[in-house]
């Protein structure tokens, strides 16, 4: 029985490297997703919300009210 040997290849090296960009990356952007929704709910800050009207016209001359919400 003849056994063989396995080298790793340029094409073996390069798809670990791949996956190790991919993972480094995902980890680096979980880390920074997470601290940029800490202000919405931190230190007791509340949005304060209303309905403003945007009055618009048409082509055709028509009154068009929107109504859009803010929050701040």
């Amino acid at each position: 029985m003849e056994r063989t040997i396995h080298h790793r290849t340029g094409r073996d090296k390069t798809m670990r490297n791949i996956l190790l960009a991919v993972s480094l990356a995902l980890a680096a952007v979980a880390s920074f997703a997470a601290p940029s929704q800490a202000g919405y709910y931190s230190y007791g800050h509340q949005s304060h919300c209303f309905v403003k009207k945007v009055k618009s016209y048409d082509y055709y001359g028509n009154l068009i009210i929107k109504h859009v919400r803010v929050c701040r």
